[in-house]
């Protein structure tokens, strides 16, 4: 093959990555707890015409949990614990929606997450506004520079009224919401919404239960009047002071992470979905590379490369096995290719690459830049590994959040000793937990650090039923951590009410009674220096 050939085919290998890149969306959906998030999920699947039949809202009699809820616990509790993936095509792209938990107690998966995504889905409760968790979510998605549309759920509830809930957006985030929808009828009362890009009246009818896609009607504006009435002149009213306001979209401001597109939904009736994935398609970004770790970029056309986010094991009751979840940011994946392990040099064999779509899994044969793989059996990895083929690269590890809740773990059954290591092992790996250790409690007895209460009991629940070695917790009287340097580990260990353990990792932390007690000695030792975490809410 000439040289001139080479180049042609190295050109024709770049455009179809980049062509293959562009038709990629990946994004996470965040909220408070309850806001409908895994509902929609469900719906957004639903209108992909990915699945036949909603499951549904949690704990309605005689309906199924939702595809991207599968473990045992959020089945019973009605609540996200762990984030999903799952991979549909939508018109001419490809959609790779990550689930995330919407518990405060699992800010840390989260996190994770939305290091892979390219977009956000910010899902707001009509009813009861900005939540505590959906502002924590969104300065996180602000500080890593992830464009945010804004989806106002449960319109079919009573509720607040919209205008109030974009005055609440703007004054409490400083985010310019810019509806591309806007309600006919308030909320309690959805008849459906003004497109306020074309002007038309979109009427949705209600089926039964919202199990399946709710029919859409188009209506001109000319003849809006007669299909809603009065409600439809509100909304045209209310749409004209938008506009007055300044409040009409704009991709550059959306992009910078300025402004936010907004829509109006009910997803547990399906209404409103459908211009969401519309949305999604038309106006959210595609993949563009990622910095690495001397912060230059590496582009979509490189030679491939991901980036492991989330490490996931129990998915399959029948087989112990993990999965790996990685974000492809450049180039394309190939099963059987042979990638280097950035972080140690060593070869990774890609011979089990998966398709997930919730619990299912799909043999996985090619992927490119914004998807998502799973790695199977994938025990050296874990979340902020960099996997790379032929040109090296390394991308920014995924920090640990400062853990709030401690505990001892020690194992009920002596004979399950082995069994209990591995187990301890396995939940670290994953990140459900930080495990820490030192010479004065030992093996015996690890100190799990979690960011809420709630990865305690997943810990356990985990232990008991998956790993066979259930777990008795003694809580701690600690509530802050810091990094200490290892000179100064056996000062710190004499100090009144503080612990110096080590995380696996190798940092040593100092475990602190109450915030007082670390703003006590940080003033009485300003010598030693102690580092910070990250925050949950950072």
């Amino acid at each position: 093959m000439t040289e001139h050939t080479l180049a042609a085919t190295d050109t024709a290998v770049a455009r179809r990555i980049a062509a293959e890149a562009a038709r990629r969306r990946t994004f996470a959906v965040i909220s408070h707890p309850d806001a409908g998030k895994s509902t929609l999920t469900e719906a957004l699947a639903l209108h992909a015409r990915v699945i036949t039949e909603a499951g549904a809202v949690h704990r309605k009699a005689g309906r199924r949990a939702t595809v991207s809820d599968w473990m045992e616990m959020e089945k019973a509790r009605g609540i996200s614990i762990t984030s999903t993936a799952l991979q549909f095509p939508y018109r001419d792209c490809v959609i790779n929606l990550l689930d995330t938990p919407g518990h405060a107690d699992f800010s840390e998966d989260t996190y994770r997450v939305l290091t892979a995504v390219d977009c956000a889905v910010m899902l707001v409760d009509a009813a009861k506004g900005l939540e505590p968790q959906t502002l924590k979510l969104f300065q996180v998605c602000r500080h890593q520079g992830i464009p945010i549309i804004t989806v106002i759920n449960k319109w079919d509830r009573p509720g607040r009224h919209a205008l109030e809930l974009m005055d609440e957006i703007q004054d409490r985030i400083g985010l310019r919401p810019t509806p591309l929808t806007w309600p006919v009828g308030i909320a309690g009362d959805f008849k459906g919404v003004l497109d306020r890009r074309d002007g038309h009246f979109i009427r949705f009818t209600r089926t039964a239960g919202g199990a399946t896609a709710a029919p859409e009607e188009h209506i001109a504006a000319v003849d809006a009047h007669d299909a809603a009435g009065d409600d439809w002149d509100t909304a045209v009213e209310e749409s004209e002071l938008l506009s007055a306001d300044g409040a009409d979209y704009d991709r550059e401001q959306f992009l910078s992470g300025a402004a936010s597109p907004v829509l109006f939904t009910s997803a547990a009736l399906n209404f409103g979905v459908n211009q969401l994935l519309d949305v999604l398609v038309g106006l959210a970004p595609a993949p563009a590379g990622a910095l690495d770790v001397d912060g230059v970029r590496r582009s979509t056309e490189s030679a491939f490369s991901a980036f492991v986010f989330k490490v996931q094991a129990g998915m399959d009751s029948a087989h112990r096995d993990r999965i790996a979840y990685a974000r492809v940011v450049s180039g394309t994946f190939e099963r059987g290719d042979v990638l280097t392990h950035a972080g140690t040099g060593k070869p990774f064999v890609t011979k089990y690459a998966q398709s997930v779509f919730g619990q299912q899994r799909s043999t996985l044969d090619t992927a490119w830049p914004g998807d998502v793989i799973g790695l199977a059996n994938a025990a050296a990895l874990r979340p902020g590994d960099t996997l790379y083929r032929d040109v090296p690269v390394a991308y920014p590890p995924i920090p640990s959040f400062s853990p709030e809740h401690f505990a001892v773990a020690r194992c009920t059954d002596p004979s399950k000793h082995k069994q209990f290591r591995r187990g301890i092992e396995q939940l670290e790996q994953e990140g459900v937990v930080q495990v820490l250790r030192s010479d004065r409690r030992g093996e015996q007895a690890p100190v799990l650090a979690a960011v809420g209460p709630m990865q305690f009991e997943v810990a356990s629940h985990r232990m008991a039923t998956e790993l066979s070695a259930p777990i008795s917790l003694e809580s701690l009287p600690y509530q802050v951590a810091r990094v200490v340097e290892p000179e100064d580990a056996d000062f710190m260990n004499k100090q009144v009410s503080a612990e110096v353990l080590t995380r696996t990792d190798g940092i040593k932390l100092v475990l602190f009674s109450t915030p007082w007690r670390l703003e006590g000695f940080q003033r009485d030792n300003p010598e030693i220096k102690l580092g910070s975490l990250v925050a949950a809410g950072a």
